[in-house]
């Protein structure tokens, strides 16, 4: 047996950013809402993938009052093919998914079109395309999404056009914006300018091209903007690819850049690091740039991993940037690969826009079973719905579950993968499934008791699950059933890979949530984000590897009204990842120094297991206990993989003998993308 915790690879650290998503959370008691503003809105409706997307990189973070970037996921769908139907939408005070179908040329020339909060103008496949205009945000705009269009023409005939300030995007102020898979080139001024102080921003997967200025951030004194630019194609672009001038954090992937021989325009310069900037340049690809890579002395500019083929000039690095995981995970691919992977994937694609327009699914696009409590949908119960899923389904098949009470178990056979259950309503409070099944209660025919997983309200067995906007819950009463010896009560049970569960509830009391795996030599992996956990005793356990990522664990008091208990008890295998709890918070109304962060399961005495629990870069209350970790069934948890890393709140500690911390170095090797093994959860 050994002695101390062993600690393993990982990578999230602890900076400004953390804090912010964490504030989300941290504050929050059970009954609260993770929502924007006060309110807990998720769509009333479902949605293709494309109108439910949400952005990665900065836009992604929680902060300003807004939680991430989702665009107009939550109003209505509508398609638009005449400018004035595109500024009608665009500019209303209402959350829309805005459809370009077909050529809008806009009038006059280099018009800006404002876009309010709460959009998503998306391109239906390769048809949506703007031309002779683009768009303005300005200030406090937020949630906004602009993908899959084609942004062009409004050159006035002079490159350097000091003029006709007639840009694709332009957001002044603006913030939490999301510009992904456009096409954007021969516009008047710049292609896209993140100017006085917008933040928040991400812009990924986009072709800029044939324009002398290409992107420009910043402009003001004020050192504010956090951005993340990854996976753009740059190609014959005179100047700022990007400049970037006074911006906090600016984070650069897997770009290519690239400057062609004997064309029109040649590049005076590639990426810039101007003013106060603190820029991380990373896996990009520059191809016969000059001056790739530039740098203020005042500005940090740190680079890893680029690919510089027939560049000369200046290039350049130097100071102390930031360490971008520390705000959002992501992967990174190869600089070599770079190009192939740009000239392929960036750009409008076909299949984003297009369900809404076409007006029925797609081939192996979801399909949408609806559930009500009114007769008002195609089922009544969930588990009808589920039954009515074909078994080795190929595609998403949505199950859209209406407001209301559920009373009744549901179950996912593993025959049945890509279903997602998405609750109508506007809180994930609005629709509940619900049952008070124990693990010490006889089956009604008689053939023993339920058992811990048996008494499951649902039990998902199939890969690719998700839900979404709902609630699960076990409402077993145990103080009427003192009688019986095991009161473990299930809410929510998963055995199986990459299952999502986003913006939900699962409560409880003893043994809310159980994540667990097919088979003892079968992986399974979770990722549940921005969600609520309720329970008091092991209340999240089993062998899965599963990140628990800007969720609030609540704590409750027993059925006696005593305050003690235990958030996690992992069981993992010796070799895998157990639980990464990050950038979370765990609370409650219980007594001070009453609960424990976690404690080993052996399930069945198995000596060979090595139970794992990382908790860092989270608030915890005041009812964690001073040494947080504790022994179970026999076995001593500093035998098996305990850690802290960067924790604050009352609840938090220093390192000593019963409170293990993992190193910097440890902890770059245990972050979300260690976790999930090269899988990237459906946003």
């Amino acid at each position: 047996m050994r002695d101390r915790a062993r600690h393993r690879r990982s990578r999230l650290g602890r900076a400004v950013g953390i804090p912010v998503a964490v504030a989300a959370v941290a504050g929050l008691a059970y009954g609260a809402t993770l929502g924007s503003s006060g309110a807990d809105a998720r769509p009333t409706a479902p949605a293709p993938a494309w109108a439910a997307a949400e952005a990665d990189g900065f836009a992604s973070v929680h902060a300003l009052g807004q939680r991430g970037t989702y665009g107009g996921r939550e109003g209505e769908t509508v398609t638009v093919r005449t400018l004035a139907e595109l500024e009608r939408y665009a500019t209303a005070p209402e959350p829309y998914v805005i459809v370009v179908d077909g050529t809008i040329a806009v009038r006059p020339a280099g018009k800006e079109i404002r876009v309010a909060s709460d959009k998503t103008i998306v391109g239906a496949g390769t048809r949506g395309h703007l031309v002779g205009g683009g768009f303005f945000l300005g200030p406090g705009v937020h949630n906004v999404i602009i993908r899959n269009l084609t942004i062009c023409d409004s050159y006035q005939g002079v490159w350097n056009d000091k003029d006709h300030d007639f840009d694709a995007v332009q957001m002044d102020g603006a913030h939490h914006v999301w510009i992904d898979h456009n096409d954007l080139r021969h516009m008047a001024d710049g292609l896209i300018d993140v100017r006085k102080d917008a933040t928040y921003v991400t812009v990924s997967w986009n072709r800029l091209s044939d324009n002398n200025k290409a992107f420009g951030i910043g402009w003001t004194g004020n050192v504010r903007t956090d951005i993340t630019i990854h996976h753009n194609w740059l190609r014959e672009t005179g100047q700022r690819n990007p400049s970037t001038d006074n911006a906090a954090h600016a984070h650069l992937y897997n770009n290519y850049l690239e400057d062609v021989p004997g064309t029109d325009i040649t590049s005076a310069y590639g990426v810039y690091s101007r003013g106060a900037t603190s820029m991380v340049l990373e896996n990009g690809y520059f191809r016969g740039v000059r001056n790739p890579v530039t740098k203020d002395a005042t500005a940090a500019l740190v680079q890893r991993g680029n690919v510089f083929s027939g560049t000369g000039g200046r290039n350049e690095s130097g100071g102390t940037a930031f360490d971008p995981k520390r705000y959002y995970p992501y992967r990174l691919d190869k600089a070599a690969d770079v190009p192939a992977l740009l000239k392929s994937g960036a750009g409008p694609r076909a299949s984003i826009g297009t369900t809404a327009t076409a007006g029925r699914a797609a081939p192996g696009a979801a399909r949408t079973l609806t559930v009500a409590k009114d007769d008002s949908g195609q089922y009544r119960t969930v588990q009808a719905a589920v039954d009515a899923v074909p078994e080795g389904n190929r595609s998403r098949v949505v199950i859209a579950v209406g407001p209301g009470t559920y009373r009744e178990t549901v179950k996912v056979p593993a025959g049945k993968p890509h279903i997602t259950l998405q609750g109508t309503g506007r809180s994930r409070k609005d629709t509940v499934i619900v049952h008070n099944r124990a693990a010490g209660l006889r089956k009604p025919d008689g053939s023993g008791t339920y058992g811990t997983s048996g008494s499951a309200t649902v039990a998902v067995e199939a890969d690719d699950f998700q839900a979404r906007n709902l609630t699960f819950s076990n409402d077993f009463d145990e103080q009427a059933h003192q009688h019986l010896k095991d009161h473990q009560a299930v809410a929510l049970r998963t055995a199986a890979d990459k299952v999502v569960l986003d913006s939900v509830v699962v409560e409880g009391d003893q043994d809310t949530l159980l994540l667990d795996t097919a088979a003892r030599d079968r992986t399974g992996r979770v990722y549940v984000r921005d969600s609520y956990v309720v329970g008091n005793v092991d209340f999240v356990f089993g062998r899965a590897t599963a990140v628990i990522d800007r969720c609030v664990l609540s704590l409750k008091k027993r059925w006696d009204g005593t305050s003690q208990g235990y958030v996690t008890a992992p069981s993992t295998a010796a070799g895998r990842k157990g639980f990464l709890i990050t950038r979370s918070a765990v609370t409650g109304d219980v007594a001070p120094r009453s609960f424990h962060l976690g404690r080993p399961w052996h399930a069945g005495g198995d000596a060979t297991l090595d139970p794992q629990a990382t908790v860092r870069d989270s608030r915890l209350g005041a009812a964690v206990r001073p040494g947080p970790w504790t022994d179970m069934g026999g076995f001593s948890w500093k035998g098996d993989r305990f850690a802290e890393y960067h924790n604050t709140g009352p609840g938090a500690g220093p390192e000593s003998a019963d409170r293990p911390h993992l190193s910097d170095a440890e902890a770059a090797q245990q972050e979300i993308a260690d976790w999930l093994g090269g899988w990237t959860p459906a946003p």
